[in-house]
């Protein structure tokens, strides 16, 4: 029996007490769904001018957890749990893709001159898929076409056009094996984190002298590069030394790489504190084009792939020994260490409804914050599969 093109997710309810020990406070939850306005993209002039009145002071985590933008959406992210884009197969319905790649959160299709890429709903962390998150895809793919438009002056981009919410077309490119992450401060719960391997005793990680007496959460003296390659499920941190004898990139591309991924966090860091944030550590994916030119590919900033704090109180709470009001999946990561090992046990427990709906606004807020743009919910009228490939066709005719 065929497989449904986008199977949902099914998320188990769960209604005790779920606390994020990082907010010192617990995560506010979605109550019951109220009616939801017929116009969800449109929002009135008086509610815009509170927001934008509001965005004169000083980014509050109040901002996020509490406000008529939050209310305004809940009932819409709610409704849509049973519909999140979790899994892709426009081979199937759109001519001329040759071939599919499932990544963690990308479905990537192979027409021949172009990559079609698609960004789901689907939630990664501990190189697993841990839930489907309503509006993710859609959330990280607008996200990353913003930073790709912003950082033209510092590299070129592989990106074509994006003919739908979901999706970008772009160039074809030479991907090379490593991933260039980028950190300002000592912080993380994963195994590669710089917090983690730091509180273990490492000095030197990937290339980098780390200071004695550093503290969670602190301030590096500088940005730092800490790349990392793909081993068969996980990333595995390498020098720079090691990437150029093993011949992952030569020495040239890898210099002009890395000048690259500092400049754009740098760039990412003045921007994200322009408004009330702190961008604190991000991964950059670089490919070769055709004419021998370094590009930008993957994403860009998105809450996906970078961590954000709240500028205005973080050096408050770190004087004091508390946790930096965050803006990113880390709750949803801890929560995961909490209740399992995620790195080795076979089954994971079903995300909580109330972690995922609030995940789900975390993005949005992040890229409204960001982009200081409305976040336009996709319309209904269609099955999201349906129109993305009728979008997808249309765009691969018009670029023969």
């Amino acid at each position: 029996m065929a497989q449904p093109l986008n199977p949902p997710k099914t998320l188990k309810p769960q209604h005790l007490p779920i606390h994020d020990n990082h907010l010192n406070r617990s995560i506010p939850y979605f109550a019951t769904a109220k009616p939801i306005s017929k116009k969800l993209s449109t929002i009135s002039v008086s509610v815009m001018a509170d927001r934008n009145q509001h965005q004169q002071q000083p980014l509050s985590l109040d901002a996020l957890i509490d406000g008529s933008r939050r209310e305004e959406l809940s009932g819409a992210i709610r409704s849509s749990l049973p519909n999140c884009l979790s899994e892709t197969n426009l081979q199937l319905t759109v001519p001329g893709l040759q071939s599919k790649t499932r990544g963690k959160v990308r479905d990537i299709y192979d027409n021949g001159d172009y990559l079609v890429l698609v960004t789901t709903d689907r939630q990664s962390a501990f190189d697993r898929i841990l839930a489907s998150i309503p509006f993710k895809g859609q959330v990280l793919n607008e996200t990353s076409l913003w930073w790709f438009d912003k950082t033209r002056h510092i590299t070129p981009n592989a990106v074509v056009l994006a003919p739908d919410e979901n999706v970008t077309i772009a160039k074809k490119c030479s991907v090379f094996p490593v991933e260039f992450v980028v950190r300002g401060f000592v912080t993380g719960s994963t195994d590669t984190s710089l917090w983690t391997v730091y509180k273990k005793g490492v000095r030197s990680y990937c290339g980098n002298a780390l200071p004695e007496g550093l503290v969670k959460n602190q301030k590096l003296p500088q940005n730092i590069l800490t790349p990392t390659t793909k081993a068969a499920d996980h990333d595995v941190p390498v020098t720079p030394d090691e990437i150029i004898k093993s011949g992952l990139m030569s020495q040239a591309d890898y210099e002009e790489a890395s000048r690259k991924a500092l400049s754009l966090f740098e760039y990412g860091q003045r921007v994200a504190q322009e408004h009330g944030l702190i961008l604190v550590d991000t991964k950059y994916e670089f490919g070769k084009g055709l004419d021998g030119s370094i590009l930008l590919i993957d994403e860009v900033h998105t809450p996906d792939s970078s961590r954000y704090w709240i500028a205005h109180s973080y050096e408050d709470r770190f004087q004091i020994g508390l946790e930096p009001e965050n803006v990113d999946k880390e709750f949803l990561r801890l929560w995961f260490k909490d209740h399992c090992d995620p790195y080795k046990d076979k089954v994971l427990p079903d995300a909580p409804e109330e972690l995922v709906c609030e995940l789900a606004w975390r993005y949005i807020f992040l890229y409204e914050t960001i982009t200081k743009s409305e976040f336009k919910m996709p319309s209904t009228e269609e099955p999201i599969h349906d129109r993305i490939s009728r979008k997808v066709a249309l765009a691969l005719s018009s670029l023969k």
